[in-house]
């Protein structure tokens, strides 16, 4: 365990006569008693009543989780429901400290940023207030008059792991996430000059008007004054007529800062205001310093959410304060890699879920730019007594109050909400911004969770309503988030009254058990509902959502000979021209199964983007080279203004048959032979031994130099509805060609004319240089649930890995095509299910979209090199184990046979709540082939 040093003085004395000096006493300093974060923290004597480790005395680091300091006893918030034991340990903890003898002259207060959940406090053996209720929200008490100034102090605190209100029970222990106990985030001192600010709330609008009220309790205080800094501290607006209204208990000021930059997710700009409190004579008292910004937050009653004036739609997510080793105990370093992968995923919104944040995550929250939903705690129980809750909704508001980045209070959680608390906010909020339910139809809100897609057709009830669900497409396992989310954005993106929304959730609240050997625990389906798992590891629909919320949205294009460069374009930001943004053009090469590079670049520009205003449309232009066509692919990859990869956009030049034209040789170096036997066909070359069967033309073995590649029992013909007529082999020079033919079928219904006909076939090609090609017609139908293609067996121990061109590097389900990219992909065998177990991505096993070749890594075998000449053809890598508590639609059961297939169209896949067909067209299992003129073909050649 790391230490820290138990004492940081922001602001230390030197010299008393000097200046500078002086005016540091007028300033806070702050002495930490614990560590900072979970990386840092601090031993203090720790005692638990029950559980592990409990009865004796130990030492702990604190902040922490006990539980993860393998102390007490694991609960998960609903297992009230599974009617499993609740742990109500209590812990102990004391912590000897010095304080210097000259604070005497100081008031000190002892601040508390987060107690799970009622907590007692003693300073040298004296209760310093009253007991303190709710898990999530920071407080004070004054402990001037406990202290031994210049000596050793003790702190004595106990912590009840269940709180002695059942309401906070109901709303904080009751509920869907993991509950932990212990002081889990920092304590420390808080010296102030005797004369001081207890706190301040300010208003600053986008149009540079200020108001603040500063709250002091001084008898001394007659007045306050202002400066505007930027962050490096330098003064950007010297306040010299500010408005200043005393009252009781505080005095307001207000001021109007000129030339100043607003604040939002895509220019988050910042300043520092600096707060003075005056004596009659004009002498500082205490100065403290706030970060803040510009802007201006209305919702506009059956119109729409409005910063800045701006119309905006929330892109956004839910997310817990976790961490996998230290439980609800995080850093500010893991809150700058939160903020950044959503930001990364093109979000410009979180929600918290379901209680307030670190301070150190809002910061970033101001400081990277994103919109905030800050809620207080409650789940589904509405019981969080008025008494104890208006204590808790002063302690969020008025800790977070200065925050740019919040824009919203959320009132609880899914009917978790007590009416009576609603206007309790306003008390606090200098701003005023307005309060939701999350869940509800509440004030001019429809914040409705988990509505299937043709709920967007927002015709009822509340049409008159602005929805926003504070929490959709579930993302249980590998449904929901980008599953889906395509076509719910479509939607939101152009309905009047939409103000976006929130998926749930960003990752996977997995526990590494100290009781369990370190095993990661997400309690079953209850926690595993990220986009990314415990550590951060990134699924699939993190680079859907990346593509899908891009705020560059460029329309599909398909890239043939006519192409002539142009791409149409909508610029989806809301405050930010397109021409801020940069792009390149990459034209492409790649190689095949054994080359050794991914691609070969050989053209790359600058593409000039338009100056389109937000919400408007537009193009723009990719110079073409003089040797364009000779390229595979096209990549355009887009760089916001930070300098931020947005998203990289693929486009193939050449469809597979094309592509692979140049990379299958037929020279003929060597002879082939064919004999049948019994009910087989044994076909030989170049060292390779190929049995068909005679009844079926199916491939039954290959043996490599007398080793067995397991690629066998196929193809299996899958839509294939006819009866098996002949199958037969001929042989000439170069070439063994095996044959299985089907009956004729009618191809289309025209009494009028001469029936054409079809035939279902499979046409093996033997040839001299050991290739095998592989040819499947198959008569298409206007619609099917059915899969068209064909399949092979090959024994997933068999596989240890395969190297791909084609869409990658995540799998692909019919309702999540988007975030991909054309490119050669190399991923290493796995077993991972997706959020259950394993957290190793890309998965290996599933869909991989936009196959041109494939090379199957064997284990104790050869494997083999497949190309595809067929486009649009999915590869059907094995298949992914399925949890089986997967409710409604969050996993996929319905699969080939066999291991290894070649297919046209794949599955969909629903989420927790959601059985596919409710998420949208494409999550109907249903698809459309269109008309059934021509067959389906399948054109593979193989290569062992």
């Amino acid at each position: 365990m790391k230490q820290i040093l138990s004492t940081i003085i922001l602001f230390a004395t030197i010299l008393f006569s000097n200046p500078e000096v002086l005016q540091a006493q007028t300033k806070t300093q702050i002495q930490y008693l614990s560590g900072t974060d979970k990386d840092n923290t601090v031993d203090w004597d720790f005692f638990v009543s029950d559980g592990m480790q409990s009865g004796e005395w130990k030492k702990i680091g604190v902040p922490s989780c006990w539980e993860l300091q393998g102390f007490g006893n694991y609960n998960y918030g609903r297992d009230y429901k599974a009617k499993k034991e609740y742990h109500k340990e209590h812990g102990l903890y004391k912590h000897q400290f010095n304080v210097p003898a000259d604070w005497k002259s100081k008031g000190v207060k002892i601040v508390f940023e987060g107690v799970m959940t009622d907590c007692e406090v003693k300073i040298n053996g004296k209760l310093a207030g009253e007991i303190h209720q709710g898990a999530f929200y920071e407080f004070k008490y004054n402990i001037s008059k406990l202290l031994k100034y210049g000596k050793e102090n003790v702190l004595e605190v106990k912590v009840d792991k269940w709180s002695s209100n059942e309401s906070i029970n109901f709303a904080e222990r009751n509920t869907d996430f993991w509950i932990f106990g212990g002081i889990y985030r920092p304590v420390y001192l808080e010296v102030l000059p005797k004369e001081n600010i207890t706190r301040v709330a300010i208003d600053a609008q986008a149009n540079g008007e200020i108001t603040a009220d500063v709250f002091t309790q001084s008898k001394k205080a007659e007045s306050a004054s202002a400066k505007l800094l930027d962050l490096d501290g330098r003064v950007v607006q010297e306040f010299n007529n500010l408005k200043t209204k005393k009252s009781q208990g505080k005095i307001t000021v207000s001021a109007k800062a000129t030339d100043i930059l607003t604040w939002n997710p895509e220019s988050p700009n910042l300043y520092q205001l600096e707060i003075s409190l005056n004596d009659k004579n004009g002498n500082e008292l205490h100065t403290i310093s706030q970060r803040i910004g510009f802007r201006t937050v209305e919702i506009r009653e059956s119109d729409g959410i409005y910063v800045n004036g701006v119309q905006i739609k929330f892109k956004g997510v839910n997310r817990h304060s976790f961490h996998p080793e230290s439980g609800r105990t995080t850093s500010k370093a893991l809150s700058i890699e939160h903020v950044k992968m959503m930001k990364d995923m093109n979000m410009n919104a979180v929600r918290m879920s379901h209680y307030p944040p670190d301070v150190h995550f809002l910061d970033v929250c101001d400081s990277l730019g994103l919109f905030v939903l800050d809620e207080v705690c409650t789940w589904h129980v509405p019981y969080l007594d008025t008494e104890v809750g208006k204590k808790i909704v002063k302690e969020t508001v008025i800790r977070d109050v200065n925050h740019p980045s919040i824009v919203i209070w959320d009132n609880g959680n899914e009917t978790g909400w007590n009416p009576e608390l609603d206007g309790e906010y306003a008390k606090w909020d200098i701003q005023k911004r307005e309060v939701i339910h999350p869940w509800g139809i509440f004030g001019k809100t429809n914040t409705f969770h988990y509505l299937p897609h043709h709920g967007l057709a927002y015709d009822g009830y509340a049409k008159d309503k602005i929805s926003f669900p504070t929490e959709f497409m579930h993302g249980l396992y590998d449904g929901g988030h980008g599953a889906g989310l395509d076509e719910y954005w479509k939607v939101m993106w152009n309905m009047p009254l939409s103000a976006g929304g929130f998926l749930w959730d960003f990752a996977d609240e997995g526990v590494v058990r100290t009781d369990k050997n370190g095993e990661i625990d997400v309690d079953g389906n209850h926690a595993p509902d990220g986009i990314v798992g415990p550590y951060g590891e990134k699924e699939g629909s993190y680079f859907t959502i990346k593509e899908v919320w891009s705020p560059i949205f460029i329309y599909d294009r398909y890239i043939r000979e006519s192409f002539n460069g142009v791409f149409k374009v909508e610029n989806r930001y809301h405050y930010t021209k397109l021409n801020a943004c940069s792009m390149k053009a990459t034209w492409v090469k790649f190689d095949g199964p054994s080359g050794s590079a991914t691609e070969k670049v050989i053209n790359e520009s600058t593409v000039k983007l338009p100056a389109i205003e937000p919400s408007q449309k537009g193009s723009f232009k990719v110079d073409l080279p003089q040797n364009w066509q000779n390229a595979d692919a096209l990549y355009l990859t887009a760089t916001d203004a930070h300098g931020m990869e947005i998203f990289t956009w693929s486009y193939p030049v050449k469809l597979p048959a094309n592509y692979n034209k140049n990379k299958v040789n037929y020279t003929n170096n060597g002879e082939v032979t064919a004999q049948a036997f019994n009910a087989g066909i044994k076909v030989s070359s170049k060292g390779l031994d190929f049995t068909f069967s005679s009844a079926t033309g199916m491939l039954k073995k290959v043996v490599k130099n007398g080793t067995t590649i397991p690629l066998a029992n196929g193809p299996i013909m899958l839509g294939n509805k006819s009866k098996l007529d002949t199958v037969y082999y001929s042989v000439s020079k170069d070439k063994v060609e095996v044959f299985a033919l089907y009956e004729k079928k009618r191809l289309h219904w025209d009494w009028h004319e001469s029936p054409e006909m079809t035939q279902d076939f499979i046409k093996w090609t033997i040839h001299a240089n050991g290739l095998v090609d592989l040819k499947v017609s198959i008569k298409g139908t206007r619609k099917t649930k059915d899969f068209y293609g064909i399949t092979f067996s090959f024994p997933e121990e068999e596989v240890a890995g395969m190297k791909w061109l084609g869409d990658g590097p995540y799998r692909v389900w019919r309702n999540r095509m988007k975030g991909t990219q054309l490119k050669v992909w190399e991923n290493d065998y796995n077993n991972t299910v997706t959020g259950k177990s394993g957290w190793v991505y890309p998965e290996f096993k599933g869909y991989f979209s936009s196959l041109y070749w494939a090379q199957v890594r064997g284990n104790n075998n050869n494997g083999f090199n497949v190309y595809c000449h067929s486009k649009y053809t999915f590869l059907r890598m094995l298949t992914p184990e399925q949890p089986e508590d997967a409710l409604k639609g969050s996993a996929v059961h319905k699969w080939p046979v066999g291991d290894i297939s070649f297919v046209t169209n794949v599955p969909p896949i629903g989420s927790k709540f959601k059985e596919i067909g409710e998420q949208g067209p494409t999550s109907n299992e249903e698809m459309i082939f269109g008309n059934d003129d021509k067959p389906i073909v399948i054109d593979l050649t193989f290569e062992f």
